[in-house]
């Protein structure tokens, strides 16, 4: 085993949030070449990767120190709290790394000790065809972030394999350098994402790199071996609800960042009539109101990491009220985002400014698939009347 991967075994906690707090510092002061360059700098990589943030959610096996979700939670929000777009990418870059962990064995050993950074995209556009013991794929995918940096990326598609009972939501798992990046990221928020979309042409990928989501998602939640780690804090969790455990915390991290900069900036503020604006009911009322709101979104995070840690196979928690809880979370942080920027006014307009930059990046956080909040309602208030949805998390 690698000294790297020694290394990851054995930090503490402390020494994983201490460097989450780097990463987010760094990528704070380089916000603007983010914003310019429409990805997080090769610096705020190296650092993900030097703090062993990035192997913190492997398996024990791999030497990785694998974390609980609290912390992991605690981490993404550290980095979120500086800068919202290294927080999505501290986020996903640990969790996709995760993703070999459902692999049979052979799949499993060649991915997690490459030591290489994963990304996927999860939409089942492309398309497989057998040939031996493995498959071409073919598609074009969108979204794929951080893929620039990355050696692996999973891509979504609909397949059946020889023992599948019918087509089956599968993820192939390839190296990235056999796809084209298309550089075409180019968005109102969470630009440093680098989010690019992806071709692949006819890539063969071996049937042990082929991780079978569905089949983890509804029946195993753990590996197709019986030797494997029962202390995996993934395993035996609703897959996708555990995976999308990060939104939330990305969106909450950035929402206290704001929170503390009305305060200070409100502080400081002089009308035209000469008051102090602290002493105005108006912002007092706000940052009233806004810090409830706050503690509002994290008592519903919380909850749903007690969720998530206390999960009942028995008597599960249904999939629509993780996402009823979650966008409702990310809703809240996306008020609060608003009105600060608009309570602050035009000085808060400056692009690049703070305030400015964290409203458009929650904003979009909240404009993800699985954040979006008119749906997690719907599906939500279905359920509770004992409607079925087609929600898987």
């Amino acid at each position: 085993m690698s000294n790297e991967l020694l290394k990851a075994e054995n930090i503490t906690v402390e020494e994983l949030l201490a460097g989450a707090e780097r990463i987010g510092k760094l990528a704070e002061q380089e916000a603007l070449a983010a914003e310019q360059n429409s990805t997080i700098s090769e610096n705020v990589v190296k650092l993900i990767k030097e703090t062993q943030i990035s192997r913190m959610l492997l398996p024990k096996k791999y030497g990785g120190p694998q974390i609980d979700l609290k912390t992991f939670a605690q981490i993404i929000r550290k980095v979120s709290y500086h800068n919202v777009s290294a927080g999505w990418l501290t986020y996903l870059y640990p969790l996709h790394n995760s993703l070999p962990s459902y692999l049979a064995e052979k799949g499993m050993d060649e991915i997690a000790m490459s030591e290489g950074l994963i990304v996927d995209v999860f939409a089942p556009v492309g398309k497989a065809e057998k040939d031996g013991d493995g498959y071409h794929i073919s598609g074009k995918w969108h979204f794929a972030s951080g893929v620039l940096y990355s050696e692996w990326i999973g891509l979504g598609l609909i397949m059946e394999l020889p023992d599948s009972r019918g087509p089956e939501f599968c993820m192939p798992i390839m190296k990235t350098s056999e796809v084209e990046i298309l550089n075409n990221w180019d968005t109102f928020g969470l630009r440093g994402s680098g989010s690019n979309s992806v071709i692949a042409d006819n890539v063969y990928v071996p049937i042990e790199r082929i991780l079978r989501l569905e089949r983890v998602a509804t029946e195993m939640k753990r590996p197709p071996f019986d030797h494997y780690d029962k202390d995996y804090p993934f395993y035996h969790k609703p897959f996708f609800s555990t995976f999308y455990i990060g939104f939330q915390n990305i969106a909450l991290g950035g929402a206290e960042r704001l929170l503390k900069e009305f305060k200070e900036r409100t502080e400081k503020r002089i009308r035209l009539d000469g008051i102090p604006e602290k002493e105005s009911p108006r912002s007092q009322r706000v940052l009233s109101e806004l810090t409830m709101k706050y503690k509002q979104a994290e008592l519903l995070v919380d909850h749903y990491i007690d969720l998530l840690e206390n999960y009942d196979n028995e008597n599960p928690t249904p999939p629509e009220e993780f996402f009823a809880i979650r966008a409702t979370a990310i809703k809240h942080c996306t008020e609060i985002a608003n009105r600060i920027l608009l309570t602050l006014g035009g000085a808060a307009l400056s692009k690049g400014d703070i305030v400015e930059l964290m409203t458009r990046d929650i904003l979009s956080v909240a404009t993800h698939i699985t954040s979006l909040y008119e749906d997690a309602v719907a599906d939500y208030g279905k359920n509770l009347f004992g409607y079925a949805t087609t929600r898987n998390g």
